[in-house]
């Protein structure tokens, strides 16, 4: 039956098409190896030019390709590329479709694949941000699309998309290490294996994965194995590169003579090579520029042929604690300071329709008693964030944490909300932070900047919104818009201030490492550990990574995202920034720095060695120290100045039972 519909299809096809027209679809649709979709795609993937200025032989090579894309890659392997290469052109001059010159001089060319304008190593995948822009370009010029010769311009830059496919993908794998061996892909008999062109074909068929190579067993010992690769031969695998084994084990406890495995390639010298596993764990990763939202990179998954579900986009998960400085933002509006003083104290929730009560605890299980508002936030405390979000309000958090371009009807309307149990998309939590990022204002993500038609015109250019603070702006250039002031700068820079102290001595310290001032964030870990966020910025870029399961399961006990998701973003911004210089928070003009108590909050009268310097909105001052009671509460906080949440706090690991 199915058979039948395909010959039904072909005689319609035949009916309305010539053979002409019906080779020029297929030979634009094809796929030719390394993501190049179509003969015109294959000219610039492989030569970086149009099909019209090919030579013969180039023409031939990628003729040639249809066969076997992969093994006849001629950036994979040039030697096959070229014997198939000139197999085609002999073909050609059997048939008479070339001369014996132009024969004798296309045998004659050196393969030049790669070689034309830019490196192999230049180019980048942006697999995920071109099915965006394909899926953008349908919805406005429907099937033209794809026939009318578009041009687009993306805002990705190759240096941060390379960073980003790189980061996430070993990020990935080193989870994938700090977890299960799942045993080998596949399993080749000896018949196949002894056979040169069966074992090519075996492994030819494996499909691509973010850069790792497919390997078969040749030989295992217990240190060492001898493995077949199409593109790299023979290849040598130590015990020390199995990051699996366990001191002493050998190598032969994981894989056996014929096992058909992934390797992964660590260093400059070809015999470095180490065992690894295509991922089950999933993640994404997505850089704007906070000025105006251009997105600068994106990987929506470990790779794009393996998944075209775009993560970035289309995974809506719960942020966790990631969550936790719009909440901060919110209480700053309403009147507290980052001095104001929440008790950190067990809590239980009774609800008539739950079987069991609510317990929330801080991820440590311990409690902290009177904490400033700031330390609150700087080691994601739950339970002075859950207090926090009482006495801001539940709805006036959530109308306030809306205006950050996170949707309301997103949001639960309990304290839940204050850990994290909304659910977004990794895009929507880099807008909401870059707000942060940029003084305070609300930019839209774009990721086209222009498109131009066939004869090279321009039909669209993209007129983003642009952060613009009045105190630290020149005027805007003529036509371009400003973006909606959405919290005042005195709130950005305040949360600036607390996030960047995430980094120096908080849940975010090993992002120390990149040796910078400017940088600023948050962790996110949901119950569980079943998503894994950093989201983190400087004032120039703001970047996003969140690592899960596709299929909701717990990513492990110690996977938290400090350990799951920062180590990633990093990686990124470690290449991101390279060269990069620091960038300054500008600070707004009505603040003021003083020294107030540790414990209490408050003003301090003198330096008693139990001080530091906090820094207010000038009509935020604390009142002095005298004013500090029995509670460890003050009597400063909010708009209404009744004591931050607005009740007593209890007494240290007293439990406070909610309602």
């Amino acid at each position: 039956e199915a058979g039948g519909s395909c010959r039904g299809m072909a005689l319609r096809i035949e009916a309305k098409l010539t053979k002409q027209q019906i080779i020029e679809i297929y030979l634009n649709k094809i796929y030719l190896g390394n993501r190049a979709y179509g003969v015109g795609a294959a000219a610039e993937v492989y030569y970086n030019t149009d099909l019209e200025s090919l030579s013969l032989a180039q023409t031939a090579m990628i003729a040639g390709l249809p066969k076997a894309p992969s093994r006849y890659n001629p950036l994979a392997n040039p030697e096959r590329a070229k014997a198939r290469r000139d197999y085609v052109l002999r073909r050609m001059h059997q048939l008479g479709v070339i001369d014996q010159n132009a024969y004798t001089e296309a045998l004659a060319e050196d393969v030049t694949a790669g070689g034309n304008k830019r490196s192999r190593d230049e180019r980048y995948e942006a697999d995920y941000i071109a099915e965006m822009v394909r899926q953008e370009m349908v919805s406005r010029f429907g099937d033209g699309a794809y026939t009318d010769g578009y041009e687009d311009t993306t805002t990705i830059t190759s240096n941060r998309q390379r960073a980003a496919n790189r980061a996430l993908r070993r990020g990935l794998l080193a989870y994938d290490q700090r977890h299960e061996w799942r045993g080998p892909e596949a399993h080749l008999d000896d018949l196949t294996l002894n056979d040169e062109d069966l074992r090519n074909t075996a492994i030819g068929e494996r499909p691509s994965a973010g850069g790792l190579v497919v390997a078969v067993a040749l030989s295992v010992q217990a240190r060492q194995a001898t493995l077949y690769t199409d593109k790299y031969d023979r290849v040598t695998l130590t015990s020390e590169n199995a990051p699996w084994l366990k001191k002493g084990q050998p190598l032969t406890d994981l894989i056996g003579r014929g096992d058909v495995v992934r390797l992964a390639y660590t260093g400059n010298d070809q015999a470095q090579w180490a065992l690894a596993q295509v991922p089950k764990v999933q993640g994404a990763l997505v850089a704007l520029n906070p000025e105006d939202g251009a997105v600068e990179g994106l990987a929506g998954g470990f790779d794009f042929n393996l998944s075209k579900f775009n993560r970035v986009l289309q995974a809506q998960r719960q942020p966790g604690s990631s969550f936790k400085p719009f909440l901060y933002s919110a209480a700053l509006a309403a009147g507290y300071t980052p001095a104001s003083i929440i008790n950190d104290a067990p809590v239980v929730f009774d609800d008539p329709g739950l079987d069991r009560s609510w317990r929330p605890q801080n991820y440590t299980g311990r409690v902290y008693g009177p904490t400033r508002l700031r330390e609150g936030l700087v080691h994601s405390r739950n339970l002075v964030t859950i207090r926090l979000m009482r006495g801001v309000g539940i709805d006036r958090a959530r109308n306030y944490i809306s205006k950050f371009g996170l949707p309301k009807s997103q949001m639960p309307r309990d304290l839940s909300l204050s850990l994290g149990s909304a659910s977004f998309s990794p895009m929507q939590m880099a807008r909401a932070y870059a707000v942060f990022a940029n003084g305070g204002y609300l930019v839209q993500p774009y990721f086209i900047r222009e498109i131009r038609n066939d004869k090279g015109e321009v039909l669209e250019s993209a007129k983003p919104v642009y952060a613009c603070p009045e105190y630290d702006c020149d005027l805007l250039a003529e036509g371009q818009d400003a973006a909606p002031q959405i919290i005042e700068p005195e709130n950005a820079y305040l949360m600036d201030t607390m996030m960047s102290d995430v980094i120096t001595r908080g849940t975010g310290r090993r992002a120390l490492t990149l040796n910078r001032n400017d940088i600023a964030g948050k962790t996110g870990t949901t119950n569980d550990q079943k998503d894994a966020w950093f989201t983190g910025f400087t004032p120039k870029l703001v970047a996003v990574c969140w690592v899960g399961f596709d299929q909701l399961r717990p990513l492990g006990s110690r996977e938290a995202g400090s350990q799951a998701a920062l180590p990633i973003w990093i990686d990124f911004m470690g290449s991101a920034l390279k060269n990069t210089p620091e960038a300054k928070y500008v600070r707004p003009p009505n603040l003021v720095t003083v020294r107030i108590d540790k414990a209490s909050g408050l003003l301090a009268v003198g330096d008693t060695g139990n001080t530091l310097f906090e820094t207010f909105r000038a009509d935020k001052i604390p009142p002095a120290q005298n004013t500090y009671d029995d509670y460890g509460g003050n009597d400063y906080g909010n708009g209404n100045n009744s004591g931050g949440s607005g009740e007593p706090a209890p007494r240290g690991n007293e439990v406070e039972q909610l309602f």
